[in-house]
């Protein structure tokens, strides 16, 4: 027998034995299993993290995709409140402004990030929907027992530390997102309105986006407080008096009987209204049996106060 053939033979069963074995974790000594591939292609599905995060939480948690998921989510968080604090001082001043009209309730949000691009993707459009949904749901919550008007305007911390359905806070969904678009963002206020049932609430949203279907967004938003109208004309008419709302930006609601001062009119009824310059909005809304009780008007990226 030659050395040759026992070093080949040697060498055949060293390669059978490692093989049978289970892969070792270096760092710790315990067995590893590998990441079952159906397993890994439910979790990229139901996360959109990367294949190779996705692997190393499958083997971690030796295929338990519940726990692999929830660690995928902790450290996202972690990363993104990391990354958070890094981007902070940079500005945002672009992003969309959210709006939903519910039962006698809307909301009204602006969500800032630093480029148009990010306000274009699919996950800072999900977290715009999200923040809409927690402030109208809060709404809703702390104003069962209200029968009449009732407004409020949130900003800064007021809004992060609103919870969405699940219990985490909106201020932890914002980090989540900065970590994974690697942009600041910031959630600039929101406004929540309540009506009685004798009165309506119109809106608009200019540049809606269409994939967006239950929330609408754009940059530019309004939402119209007012009573009467004619039966079955109520949608197009707050849908036009927010139209107008977003192309004249009106600073005050003004009277009936104000006469209009010409194109530096800031007050809404004296205006010129838009989509009929012969009259204005108090003519139009006379001729719709219409009174016209509020307003608010969004725009992205503008300074408060102005």
């Amino acid at each position: 027998m030659t050395l040759a053939f026992i070093f080949r033979t040697a060498t055949r069963e060293a390669v059978k034995v490692s093989i049978a074995q289970p892969v070792l974790c270096l760092h710790s000594g315990f067995q590893l299993l590998a990441a079952d591939k159906a397993l890994l292609m439910k979790l990229r599905k139901n996360t959109g993290y990367t294949f190779i995060n996705c692997k190393k939480a499958l083997e971690k948690f030796e295929n338990d995709i519940a726990q692999a998921e929830s660690w995928l989510h902790e450290q996202a968080q972690k990363e993104g409140w990391a990354k958070a604090s890094k981007l902070e001082g940079r500005k945002a001043k672009e992003g969309l402004i959210g709006l939903l009209v519910g039962n006698q309730t809307a909301a009204m949000v602006e969500v800032n990030c630093e480029t148009d691009f990010v306000a274009r993707n699919e996950k800072f459009q999900q977290l715009v929907k999200d923040v809409t949904l927690a402030t109208l749901a809060h709404h809703q919550n702390k104003n069962q027992s209200q029968t009449g008007y009732v407004k409020s305007v949130l900003v800064g911390d007021e809004l992060n530390k609103l919870t969405m359905v699940e219990g985490s806070s909106l201020a932890d969904h914002v980090a989540l997102t900065i970590g994974r678009l690697g942009e600041n963002m910031s959630l600039k206020r929101a406004v929540t309105l309540g009506v009685p049932a004798e009165w309506h609430i119109g809106s608009y949203v200019h540049g809606n986006i269409s994939s967006q279907t239950e929330v609408s967004m754009g940059r530019y938003g309004a939402l119209v407080i007012f009573q009467g109208g004619k039966d079955g004309e109520r949608d197009t008419l707050g849908r036009k008096l927010g139209q107008h709302i977003v192309g004249e930006a009106p600073l005050s609601l003004g009277n009936m009987d104000d006469l209009p001062c010409g194109e530096s009119e800031t007050r809404l009824l004296p205006q010129t209204f838009l989509a009929d310059p012969s009259r204005t909005v108090a003519q139009f809304l006379k001729g719709q049996q219409a009174r016209l009780l509020d307003f608010v008007r969004f725009q992205c990226g503008e300074t408060l106060g102005e």
